[in-house]
């Protein structure tokens, strides 16, 4: 069976967008994702790379463009007033489901990426944080308490420096084995590929 790379952040709308046609993707071409969460901030730290939202006539536009994928794909999106978040804690909290294997980490994504890019949250505030994860289900304190074990600061940082090793600039980036897809907008080149 075939399988692809899925790397994102939640900070990314364009990963939100990806994470919505994930099932999708999979039911049609029969490959499963394998889910590499990454801090953006630091690819683009190391790639000397920036969020277009830093061209505000780009920024613009750029939301714009999304809206009609989602408006395509049927799906809410929403401009967040909070935007940029800072998802360090977020991304170390899902790393840190992964990492014990916990069948919640997809529930976990949905979750989060609703409450930035459907229901324009702060998840800046740690108060607004716990209380989408509690609606979600979790404890919002055993997940900050493995967010922050070493282990879990350590394997997101080492996910995050292979994906700019692989050539990977921005977020959400796909692998079909070493062939690299950069944006959610090359979704139907995945899927061919995964197809070939």
């Amino acid at each position: 069976m075939k399988n692809f790379d899925f790397y994102f952040d939640f900070g990314s709308l364009a990963s939100y967008l990806a994470h919505t046609q994930l099932h999708k993707m999979c039911t049609e071409t029969g490959a499963s994702a394998n889910l590499l969460p990454m801090l953006l901030g630091g690819v683009f730290q190391a790639t000397g790379n920036s969020s277009p939202m830093t061209v505000p006539a780009k920024g613009r536009y750029v939301f714009v463009d999304f809206k009609r994928y989602a408006d395509g794909y049927g799906v809410p999106l929403n401009t967040n007033p909070h935007f940029p978040i800072i998802t360090t804690t977020l991304m170390r909290m899902v790393t840190a489901l992964q990492m014990h294997n916990d069948p919640r980490m997809q529930t976990f994504m949905d979750a989060v990426f609703q409450a930035i890019w459907v229901n324009s949250r702060n998840l800046n505030d740690p108060v607004t944080v716990g209380q989408v994860l509690t609606d979600a289900g979790f404890d919002a304190a055993a997940l900050l308490a493995m967010a922050n074990d070493q282990a879990t600061k350590d394997q997101l940082k080492a996910v995050t420096m292979k994906a700019v090793e692989r050539g990977v600039f921005g977020a959400p980036t796909f692998f079909v084995g070493e062939e690299m897809f950069w944006g959610q907008d090359r979704i139907e080149q995945v899927k061919a590929a995964l197809k070939a």
